[in-house]
């Protein structure tokens, strides 16, 4: 059996499965998607899964924190002696620069967390003796990731350095600091992190740039824009906290972030308002097609059902009204919930 095998946040399986069974469609290829809600990750069976996982980057795809290609499923392990069928998995395959052992971020999987640890210490040895790990990391090397689903079931994958997560679990490990005005910072932190590459914030996110936070109330995302060492525009009819006025970088306009509109372009607007997906769309396309802003960030609050089909139908409104060329970038991050959140930036005219 060959195929993907995708992380997701545990019960928007059916998402990611949505999601990665029209993506294959799109690029024209065969295969399924097979998930159960609550497992905390979806497998599409395809015997092109090379193909699949270059034409679908892990940073296109919404509802995956992680993109693995399979080369073996072990649904049948012996607890006495799991090292030897994986071994025999991986006969005559080249080294691996690491190896990282998993186990879903679900009810399920978390208990796992032990047997990963433990079992990870004795594979090791024993793919460096059989030649097939490195002596030390390597990442320039594919990542071999042994995935437990639980005790006597584990997939044995394969991860491009270069096109996966880098964070175990494709959950990245941030800490929210004392000084944060709210959790809602962790979001953005993680959207800078995840949606941008460290090349792009260089040049996208210059000292000394202006922005503006829509519904910045208490000053989360705004507090993270100054750490860039960003000027903000704070629009909210609610108060921020002290210290984030004091930064000196900050403007705090007390108006309704969702119709107010800047006098002159700004190089970046965020948003975490709570409002209709679609509307927020529409809204964000305007900042765009009238050139109010050239870069965002904002999340698009999703509802109870069909969260695949409000997902594509917001982005593709987005883009469609915004009315210029724009590079999209969406995932459903680690600290988001019922959302998701998106990266636009305008693009050249061809």
């Amino acid at each position: 059996m060959t195929g993907l095998l995708c992380y997701c946040r545990q019960g928007f399986e059916p998402e990611l499965a949505g999601e990665l069974n029209e993506r294959a469609g799109q690029v024209g290829v065969a295969g399924y998607a097979r998930a159960q809600r609550n497992d905390g990750y979806v497998l599409f069976v395809t015997d092109a899964a090379d193909a699949m996982a270059q034409r679908l980057p892990w940073r296109e795809l919404i509802f995956a924190r992680q993109k693995l290609r399979v080369l073996a499923e072990l649904p049948q392990l012996d607890p006495s002696d799991r090292i030897t069928p994986i071994l025999a998995a991986l006969h005559g395959h080249a080294r691996f620069g690491d190896l990282w052992v998993e186990h879903p971020d679900s009810d399920a999987g978390k208990p796992l967390s032990g047997l990963a640890r433990s079992f990870g210490n004795a594979l090791r040895p024993a793919l460096r003796k059989a030649g097939l790990l490195t002596d030390k990391a390597n990442d320039k090397l594919p990542r071999l990731h042994i995935v437990f689903v639980d005790g006597t079931h584990a997939f044995v994958t394969v991860a491009d350095t270069r096109d996966s997560a880098p964070w175990p679990l494709g959950i990245p490990r941030l800490k929210l600091l004392p000084d944060a005005p709210s959790r809602s910072a962790l979001k953005l932190d993680e959207a800078l992190l995840t949606l941008i590459t460290p090349e792009e914030r260089e040049t996208l996110m210059q000292p000394g740039m202006r922005a503006a936070d829509l519904g910045a109330a208490p000053g989360g995302w705004t507090w993270v824009l100054t750490r860039q060492h960003l000027r903000v525009t704070s629009i909210d009819n609610g108060p921020l906290r002290q210290h984030v006025l004091d930064t000196g970088l900050v403007e705090h306009l007390r108006a309704d972030g969702f119709h107010w509109k800047p006098e002159t372009p700004l190089d970046w607007m965020v948003c975490d308002m709570v409002e209709q997906p679609r509307k927020v769309a529409e809204r964000m396309a305007t900042w765009l097609r009238e050139g109010w802003c050239k870069h965002t960030i904002f999340n698009l609050k999703l509802p109870m059902k069909k969260r695949w089909d409000e997902t594509r139908l917001c982005l593709d409104l987005f883009a469609q009204q915004a009315e210029r060329p724009l590079m999209i970038r969406a995932k459903q991050l680690y600290h988001d919930r019922e959302e998701i959140t998106v990266f636009a930036t305008a693009t050249k005219r061809r």
